[in-house]
Parts: structure tokens; C-alpha cells; sequence
């Protein structure tokens, strides 16, 4: 294909091609050190309540009975989606020995942050497995198009018995929030479809349980499930369970141990600590090292995107951390993630008054937050509130509150301070 910008070489030409190797020295599944990789159960850790609980939720699916409706709540790398996922999985397995049809679907609200595009994902996910031939459209339509698709006169649920849908980080849909599970939890009520729907919604934010109103509150069971940080003695348990990724005798001994210490640290998060070792085995590859060792974990922690992150919040000018630390305060106590300027300018203010006892102006800070938009630690974009409001900026924070408070203000004394003092003036 001359035109073709990606040309692929022939059989003749790869034949001596050093990428037809596919061995390597140091893995042999790298895949179980992915954070998207879904475990049989033997492998998870530390979750047994938890997956027990989500399985009192679904288990009635798989016999053609209504599911029920749950939150999952915990800080991040503690296992929600990897639970929700597993249990989902187990119960269509089961479902298909039984001769009933279930059908799930898994909506990252990251990136489907809007009722339209969550509603998209779901409808294509259903498509896919229910009727693949189906014509959707991607674009050019209005959210009522999708889920018309999924429980019109001729929609693709009438043709299911249940359909679980997870929606990890729910927060990320902001306003979109109650309405979308509000369809969700009464689409059988008000007549639209006679298929059981389970909605499993998982957020990062343990007060995040308050934010649904009335109307979608009823439709949940009473109590969250709350998923608990990993302690060093469970990080290294997981670890251990994947130590298969490698090829026999590749780790030396206390690799896995430093591994799980270091992640433990960061609040007990299970990607962290895969991410670590996975990057350490990647490193060991490159220096084309036999063995894996707890040089190259330090090495893959130290320059882990975290780290380097939390290097650059360090390293940024006071009046820069004392602005971020305003965002990560408010991303943690309040339940949407995004905010104007003047919003956390009023926060900003309060830690900049504690810590240095001057405040620099509402431009300033504007110019300052833009900046921390470049290495990645926020996002900011602008919006309008309509002719009485204006256009103005928002930003959202990309890495863990807890994390990016620490990294801000470095005395623990003034971190007190703060804390005490904005628990007083913010509400």
C-alpha cells in the first residue's frame, strides 16, 4: 500500500527482525503487574468482606433475579475496581450456566465525564455484547438517543434479564451525577424496560456518599462499602501473588519486601506498589541486568510519576503550593472536583496568611495555577455561567489530595495550622 503512513514490512523482511523474539530475560506475564488486570480470587488480598458484600449485591443476577444497588468507597489503589469487575465477571459466568442473561458494562467517569457520554459508552458496551450489528451513533445526537438504544420500544436491554453497570469514579460527572443514576435506578420502575438494572458506583472520595439526593439514595442499599488502604504486610501479599510476571528466579530476595514498604507509604495503594515493581523489572530489562534488584526498585519508586510529581509541587515557588494546596484542600472536603478560581482563591488566601502572613492578588494566583497545568498536577479549562456570570476558569486536580496537601506545605506545624484554621473559616 504505497499510501498507507504506517507501511508494514513483509514476512521476508522480518525474519531476522529482533522484535520476533518474544522472550524476555526478566518477564514472563507482564500483564499481572497492569492495574486494568482483573485476578481470579485466589490473587486478591485482603477483601474478602468486600468482595462478599458486592456479591450479596449481584449473586440474584445470575439466577434471573433482581440485583441490587451499591456504592464503593476508598482512596485510590485500594482495590474498588478491581472487586466490582471481579465479582461482575464471576456472576455473568455464572448467569450463563444458568441459562440467564446478564449484561454489564464498565464507565470510567474520568473519561465519560458527562451524562451524554456515559450514556454513549453504556449503550455501545450493551450493543457489543447483545446485538453487535446494531447501528448507533456516535456523535450528532442528545443523550435521550442512547438510552433509547438501550430501553426503547426496540432497545437492546429487552433482550437482557439484568444489566450491572459499574461507574468508577462517579464524582468525575459533577452535576451529571444524580440524573444519570436517577435513569438508572427507575428505568423498571417508570415502565421503560423489564430488565433488572445494578448500578455498582465507585468513587475515590470517601464523603462522597452524601452527594446523590433523595430520589437516588432510595434506590442504593443503606450502607457504602468502604474499601480501607492495603497495610505493608497486604501490599506484599498481592505482590507475591503476581510474582509469576517474572521468570523464575528473577527477583532477589527483598525486592518484593521494599516494594510493598515504599508503596505502603503512599497512603497503601496496590497500583502503586505494582507500578513499582513492574517499572523495576523494566529497568532491570533496560540495563539488560538477569536479575531484578532493590537498587532498580529505588530507582523505578524514585522516578515513578508520583514521585516526580510530588518533586515538581516541592519545588514550586510558596505562593504557587499555597494556591494548589487550596484546590487539593477543596477537592478533598467537597463533593465535585472541579472549581473556579475565585473559589479557591478565598481558600488560598487563609494558607498564605497562615504560613507567610501576605496573600498576593486574585490575578496572581490565576497566572500561578495556570502553570501547574504544564507538568500535569491540574487540568483548568474555561466555562460560562450564562450572560449574569461571565466566562471564568476551573480547575481540577489530577493526583491524590492527601498527597499533593503533603507536598505543599513541608512543616507539619503550619499544615496543623492550616487544617484547624480552614476547618473554622471554610464551611
Amino acid at each position: 500500500m504505497g499510501n498507507d503512513p504506517i507501511p508494514t514490512p513483509s514476512i521476508e523482511d522480518l525474519q531476522d527482525d529482533p522484535m520476533t523474539d518474544e522472550t524476555t530475560s526478566i518477564f514472563r506475564r507482564r500483564e499481572l503487574l497492569r492495574p486494568q488486570h482483573v485476578p481470579q480470587k485466589d490473587r486478591i488480598v485482603g477483601r474478602d468482606r468486600e468482595i462478599e458484600t458486592v456479591e450479596t449485591l449481584l449473586k440474584p443476577a445470575a439466577f434471573g433475579n433482581p440485583p441490587e444497588s451499591g456504592f464503593l468507597f476508598g482512596k485510590t489503589g485500594t482495590g474498588k475496581s478491581l472487586v466490582a469487575k471481579h465479582v461482575t465477571g464471576r456472576a455473568r459466568g455464572i448467569a450463563q450456566m444458568q441459562g440467564t442473561t446478564l449484561t454489564a458494562a464498565y464507565v470510567d467517569c474520568d473519561q465519560y465525564n458527562t451524562e451524554t457520554r456515559a450514556a454513549r459508552k453504556m449503550a455501545f458496551e450493551v450493543r457489543n455484547v447483545i446485538d453487535p450489528d446494531r447501528y448507533i451513533p456516535k456523535e450528532g445526537v442528545g443523550t435521550s438517543r442512547y438510552y433509547d438504544a438501550l430501553w426503547g420500544g426496540d432497545g437492546l436491554l429487552h433482550k437482557s434479564d439484568s444489566l450491572i453497570v459499574i461507574l468508577d469514579e462517579i464524582d468525575k460527572l459533577g452535576d451529571d451525577t444524580d440524573e444519570i443514576l436517577s435513569k438508572l435506578s427507575r428505568s423498571e420502575e417508570a415502565g421503560k424496560t423489564g430488565c433488572y438494572i445494578s448500578v455498582i458506583a465507585i468513587s475515590n472520595k470517601t464523603d462522597y456518599s452524601d452527594a446523590p439526593d433523595e430520589r437516588v439514595a432510595s434506590s442504593f442499599q443503606d450502607d457504602p462499602i468502604i474499601f480501607p488502604p492495603y497495610d505493608a504486610n497486604q501490599l506484599q501479599a498481592i505482590l507475591e501473588r503476581r510474582i509469576d510476571a517474572f521468570r523464575d528466579g528473577v527477583l532477589e530476595d527483598g525486592v518484593i519486601e521494599l516494594t510493598a514498604a515504599l508503596a505502603a507509604r503512599d497512603h497503601g495503594d496496590a497500583r502503586r506498589a505494582l507500578d513499582i515493581l513492574r517499572s523495576a523489572g523494566k529497568l532491570a530489562e533496560k540495563d539488560d541486568r538477569k536479575r531484578v534488584t532493590e537498587e532498580h526498585v529505588r530507582e523505578a519508586d524514585e522516578y515513578s510519576d508520583l514521585n516526580r510529581s510530588v518533586q515538581i509541587i516541592k519545588n514550586g515557588t510558596p505562593h504557587s503550593r499555597y494556591a494548589l494546596y487550596a484546590l487539593a484542600y477543596l477537592t478533598k472536603t467537597r463533593s465535585t472536583d472541579s472549581f473556579s478560581t475565585g473559589e479557591l482563591y478565598d481558600v488560598y488566601c487563609i494558607v498564605a496568611e497562615i504560613a507567610t502572613g501576605e496573600s498576593l492578588t486574585h490575578q496572581r494566583i490565576l497566572d500561578l495555577m495556570k502553570k501547574w497545568t504544564l507538568p500535569e498536577i491540574t487540568e483548568s479549562r474555561h466555562t460560562g455561567g450564562g450572560k449574569s456570570e461571565g466566562s471564568y476558569r476551573i480547575h481540577r486536580l489530577l493526583h491524590d489530595p492527601d498527597i499533593v496537601m503533603s507536598a505543599c506545605v513541608n512543616s507539619s506545624e503550619t499544615q496543623r495550622d492550616v487544617l484547624n484554621k480552614l476547618s473554622e473559616s471554610v464551611s
